[in-house]
């Protein structure tokens, strides 16, 4: 094992100099780094972090130093060498300014199964609109599939998405993971698991609102026939049972009345509560344990292979390819270090491209119970708002701030829509009128928002439960439409003004 380490170190060494010194090289690395962490791999370990590039020249006077390859987060940073380890997670959050959505495939059963995974993922994307995608070799068994951070929307229901890292991409790899397996299904030989006949398949009942395989378990009562007395516990099948013993008498606990159930680990639904998520008569294999696939979660300040950097144990680059490169990919031929040709790993993605994956993919989270909506939810006392239905309301009714807004705006313009789109749903505003209220608005706009914007965040809006727009003064200041009127200083948020002033309406209506 100590000659084969030696070997591959002398073979890496003698490329890298000559490698990394090729401006070309050093252009298409240093320009992906840019705003990035990043630490370079000296053969064995890690270099210091947190580290960065400051110039393209930066990687070839590494490489002198012995540096063999280089590593870049997925978090994009105002200033990567200010992250500390004692910083608190405010503190982390105001420096981070973006991410991208990396997806890691290895599959230790061949490259012609990391090929099959990487294809679906990229079709399932695909589905979801988002076209533009990065595509990279890993340097070893696997691939890289990058969404870059241009194609998120930059808030979520008036949160910046920024700050909702790792629980936002965490959901939506989870998600692809789970939307690509059938994908791949299709795209598999028939006599896949026959093939695999001799592998350690993983087999099972699955849960039909995640697709993954449930665990079987057995629950047991433990009884004491002299005591009176037991207990409920379970067992996972096949496993071996603990032995109990009564608490009062000492006697061993006999094992009566067991039920077999199934239980998904991710969305914890068991088929003892609901039998109807599980059907026990489909026995499926799971697709990506069957394969050894894994989709990284994604987790803070996790660090990739960089584009075109070199991988210690193969001597290979880490090459940027096409969607069609991927058919009859070899590793030996595309990523050889001395042949390789220049491509953008990071595509120029349209803004909100991914929108309408994110809202899929975080409503695909809540109906299977995975990971928590922290940080999405309305709270505090506006957490179970009801929207309030209001007779005879007219514009009139509105705040000076909203009126403003209504008649056009030139600088935050989503900011303004969080505020409409809200107030308009906490007084009951019915959803034709909405829409056409808010697109009339949007076309008075001095640059009008994109319409796949505008509908993104209706379709995440009317998703969930009613919120009261931003409450007064600062917010509508920050967007120059802040006028108060005798009215406003009285209140507290635009619901209610509205309130008031269509109730004082009323009155006066009565007192004629």
């Amino acid at each position: 094992m100590g000659d084969l380490k030696k070997s591959q170190e002398i073979r890496i060494r003698r490329i890298t100099q000559l490698y990394y010194s090729r401006p070309d090289i050093q252009k298409a690395m240093y320009e992906f780094c840019i705003g990035r962490e990043v630490s370079p791999r000296y053969f064995e370990g890690f270099g210091k972090r947190p580290d960065s590039l400051q110039y393209p020249a930066d990687i070839i006077n590494l490489a002198k130093n012995g540096a063999t390859s280089f590593h870049c987060s997925e978090e994009i940073w105002k200033d990567p060498l200010q992250i500390s380890t004692e910083m608190n997670e405010k503190q982390v959050t105001e420096l981070r300014v973006g991410w991208d959505l990396l997806i890691d495939i290895d599959c230790a059963h061949g490259m012609e199964f990391s090929i099959l995974a990487a294809k679906s993922i990229i079709d399932s994307l695909h589905h979801h609109g988002v076209k533009n995608v990065g595509i990279k070799f890993s340097g070893s068994k696997g691939f890289h599939i990058l969404v870059p951070w241009k194609a998120f929307p930059k808030d979520i229901n008036g949160i910046p998405t920024a700050s909702l890292f790792p629980e936002i991409p965490r959901k939506v790899v989870s998600y692809l993971r789970y939307y690509s397996e059938k994908i791949m299904s299709s795209l598999l030989p028939e006599d896949f698991e026959k093939n695999f006949g001799e592998k350690s398949i993983k087999k099972g009942v699955k849960c039909k609102k995640c697709n993954e395989i449930a665990t079987t378990y057995e629950q047991v009562e433990l009884y004491c026939p002299f005591c009176k007395i037991g207990e409920i516990r379970r067992f996972e099948k096949g496993g071996q049972k603990e032995k109990y013993s009564c608490p009062e008498c000492k006697r061993k606990l006999e094992l009566i009345n067991p039920k077999e159930f199934h239980e998904c680990s991710k969305c914890r639904q068991n088929s003892l509560k609901n039998p109807s998520n599980f059907n026990e008569a489909i026995i499926e294999s799971d697709l990506y344990e069957l394969m050894g696939l894994d989709l990284v979660l994604v987790s803070p300040r996790h660090l990739f292979r960089a584009p075109y950097s070199l991988h210690e144990k193969t001597a290979l680059a880490s090459v940027v390819l096409t969607r069609e490169q991927l058919e009859d990919f070899q590793k030996e031929r595309d990523a050889d270090p001395l042949r390789i040709k220049i491509r953008n790993f990071s595509p120029d993605s349209e803004e909100n491209e991914a929108a309408e994956l994110v809202m899929q993919a975080l409503d695909w989270a809540k109906s299977t119970g995975f990971g928590e909506e922290s940080g999405i939810k309305a709270s505090g006392k506006y957490a179970e708002y009801k929207p309030i239905k209001l007779e005879g309301l007219k514009e009139e009714h509105f705040p000076p701030c909203i009126k403003k807004i209504l008649q056009g705006v030139s600088d935050g313009r989503k900011r303004a829509l969080f505020a409409i789109m809200n107030l308009f749903r906490s007084i009951g505003m019915e959803k034709e009128e909405l829409e056409k209220k808010i697109y009339e608005w949007n076309d008075k706009n001095e640059v009008p928002l994109k319409k796949g914007y505008i509908h993104a965040q209706l379709v995440w809006a009317y998703r969930r439960k009613p919120i009261m727009p931003p409450n007064c003064k600062e917010f509508y200041r920050g967007i120059g439409v802040c006028s108060p009127d005798n009215i406003c200083n009285a209140i507290k948020n635009p619901v209610n003004y509205v309130i008031k002033k269509n109730l004082g309406n009323k009155k006066e209506k009565f007192k004629n």
